[in-house]
């Protein structure tokens, strides 16, 4: 592999840097932008660069790769944990293999710690570069097709259910860019009531953004976001969400829907695996037709086991050494308690005392993880995975037990970023 650049400088993109430059690099790392969105992306580039969120790499006054983070709201297990949703790593082709992706990750990761992130995702294109730096594979979003002549008629509710009274319908209206903060709120109350895991909100300025999109049809109800799309020559229906609390509003979301059945042929819908339509719908015709998965990192370990959210009848207190090359301040002794839904991490001793995960004795009485067994069991991954995949070791079969009930989690997102 060859060497860096010799003069290689990474630092925050300001206003006045080109965009075009910039824009440039993305198309030889990515391929060609069509021309409505690349003239949109051109013009939103320079309030981008004024939020300090983007990096660039420079050898010379050559921009040689790049990469930023999104400030957005991760959600787990019923609480919203701060979250850099990392986007657009790129490396220019002629300097692919020579270390430039490492140290501008490198630099982006020591950004998003100084910020006071607590988490960190990713959709990997490749995983050894974040793997290398404490990323590691947490969830899935995927995208259902859905034929719409399933939709014309759901299930009805059970009879049982039905006999103990019903809700007035819910009245949907159109949602705009100046429905932002109520969009937010809405998903919020969804994944809190649902205790997600995984999903993810955005800030007022993109979601009104969103909205403001001519091809973007969006709805709120009292409890819930309906958020949809014409696709591949107005065949078909593409749902970015269809998220709401009570059963009355999921079911008038999907009814909304179906009524498209004499113009659309199929829905191409996000939805995580514990959503309601699967149990509404009358035959198994829906699939999953694309399924991508994202990587987590745990940026600040204190912070971010004081910020989820955990079973309220979960009680444990386990000893953790974690071992954190990239980050660490997270190395060390920990003492991890759980109690009444929510957790602290403590120190125990000096992160001197902790050396590589493989090298720590299995028979150590605390459960040993590095950073990406960290990210995954913070993920909802099973101790007996993580042993299996080398990323830990010690502890006994009753801190696995109680490492997995406390954890426990299926974690999804709708958005891509």
């Amino acid at each position: 592999m060859a060497d860096p650049p010799a003069d290689l400088e990474i630092r925050p993109l300001q206003p006045g840097d080109d965009p075009e430059a910039q824009l440039d690099l993305a198309e030889r790392a990515f391929g060609v932008i069509p021309g409505a969105h690349r003239d949109r992306r051109l013009r939103s580039m320079p309030g981008h660069f004024a939020t300090g969120r983007s990096l660039g790499a420079f050898a010379g006054r050559q921009p040689v790769a790049g990469a930023s983070f999104h400030d957005m709201r991760q959600w787990w297990h019923g609480r919203q944990v701060p979250m850099a949703g990392v986007a657009g790593v790129m490396v220019a082709p002629e300097y692919r293999g020579r270390g430039v992706g490492r140290q501008l990750m490198t630099a982006l990761l020591d950004e998003i710690a100084a910020r006071g992130y607590p988490l960190s995702a990713l959709f990997p294109a490749t995983m050894p570069l974040y793997r290398s730096l404490g990323w590691e594979l947490a969830g899935a979003r995927d995208t259902v097709v859905i034929p719409v002549r399933s939709l014309r008629g759901l299930l009805p509710p059970d009879a049982a259910v039905s006999s103990a009274g019903s809700r007035p319908d819910p009245v949907l209206r159109r949602a705009g860019p100046g429905d932002a903060d109520a969009v937010i709120a809405a998903l919020g109350r969804v994944h809190q009531a649902a205790r997600d895991c995984g999903p993810i909100t955005r800030d007022a300025a993109t979601v009104a953004e969103w909205l403001a999109r001519p091809d973007q049809y969006a709805y709120l109800a009292g409890d819930g976001f309906l958020a949809y799309q014409w696709q591949n020559g107005n065949r078909d229906l593409y749902v970015e969400r269809a998220e709401a609390v009570s059963g009355q509003t999921v079911r008038a979301f999907w009814t909304h829907l179906g009524s498209y059945a004499s113009m659309a042929e199929k829905v191409y819908a996000r939805t995580g695996p514990a959503s309601a339509f699967w149990w509404l719908a009358r035959e198994r015709d829906a699939d999953i037709e694309h399924r991508s998965r994202w990587m987590l990192r745990v940026v600040d370990a204190p912070a971010a086991i004081a910020g989820r959210g955990f079973p309220a009848a979960t009680s444990l207190s386990v000893p953790l050494r974690i071992a954190d090359d990239a980050r660490p301040a997270n190395s060390g002794r920990w003492q991890l308690s759980v109690s009444g839904g929510a957790s602290t991490l403590e120190p125990l001793g000096p992160a001197s005392t902790v050396g590589p995960a493989s090298t720590v004795d299995p028979a150590s009485t605390a459960v040993t993880l590095g950073a990406r067994g960290l990210a995954a069991l913070y993920a909802g991954t099973p101790l007996g995975t993580l042993r299996q995949a080398g990323l830990a070791a010690g502890g006994t079969p009753e801190d696995d037990a109680a490492l997995d009930a406390a954890f426990a989690a299926t974690p999804y997102m709708l958005d891509a970023f």
